[in-house]
């Protein structure tokens, strides 16, 4: 019995969410990319069928030894997100892990339209082999965009904060704290693709869902699929929406009061500590 998705659900899942973030604005020309890491094989997922040029023993951007014996695919540097749906083998391929977690064995199509895996590969692959490493997750979905009013929030040193960044973009609809119950973890700016990026992302990644890297962008995960990684964006860049355009309105709006988030987070149950 399978227990895994499909490869070719995969692919779809991952080009319907590059479309979702480009009708967002939140994935500009080749900025943004997307990995899925599944506990199955080459042979599993045939992979070959749909990437059939190998290259064993490619080096890895870091060691992933949670990861051996799996696969993670990952867009290209480059890539528009909004292309992977009309063409995922030009703009994803595919690395099974070796034992170990060093290289793996690279797939890829002969007519694909990068150079390498995206830039922030490190990030997505150190995530994935935290995830696994200590919660065993059989697949899951990364995804880094930069939707605009989150990152435009970002910007404003008074509320660069974990606390107040949730506090502003939770307080306009009830439900977004249902959908993120531990909201948003708020990183400091760091330079893109570096290591101190890399581990802080993966630090933020164990306690919540997203984590915003400031003046710069997001990451998320999703234990299900890449479209659930792309909802819960969803809520967050429509809170910062909200907010942004109350500040744009000279702060008239209230918003959803303290007390009246708590009165939410108690009708639905909701485990969380920001409220």
């Amino acid at each position: 019995m399978r227990t895994h998705p499909t490869l070719d659900d995969v692919l779809a899942q991952m080009g319907a969410a590059g479309r979702r973030l480009d009708h967002m604005g939140a994935v500009e020309a080749g900025a943004g990319n997307i990995s899925a890491s599944i506990a199955a094989g080459a042979e599993e997922l045939g992979l070959a069928d749909r990437f059939p040029q190998a290259r064993p023993g490619t080096e890895l951007p870091l060691p992933a030894p949670a990861l051996a014996g799996r696969t993670v695919l990952v867009t290209g540097s480059g890539c528009r997100l909004r292309d992977v749906a009309g063409a995922p083998e030009a703009n994803v391929s595919a690395f099974v892990v070796d034992d170990g977690g060093a290289t793996g064995t690279w797939y890829t199509h002969p007519q694909r339209a990068y150079a390498n895996p995206t830039s922030e590969f490190n990030s997505h692959l150190a995530v994935h082999n935290d995830q696994v490493e200590h919660r065993g997750v059989g697949v899951q979905a990364v995804i880094h965009a930069q939707p605009p009013y989150l990152v435009q929030l970002s910007h404003i040193k008074a509320i660069r904060s974990t606390k107040e960044f949730n506090r502003r973009i939770l307080r306009w609809e009830p439900e977004t704290i249902v959908q993120i119950p531990a909201g948003i973890e708020v990183l400091d700016f760091m330079v893109p693709g570096s290591q101190t990026l890399m581990e802080n992302n993966v630090r933020a990644l164990r306690d919540h869902v997203i984590v915003l890297w400031s003046k710069h962008g997001i990451m998320v995960r999703s234990d299900d699929s890449p479209l659930a990684a792309v909802d819960k964006v969803e809520y967050a860049e429509t809170g910062a929406m909200y907010e942004v355009r109350n500040m744009m309105a000279g702060g008239l709006g209230e918003g959803v009061t303290d007390a009246e988030l708590r009165a939410v987070v108690e009708a639905f149950g909701v485990d969380t500590d920001l409220f």
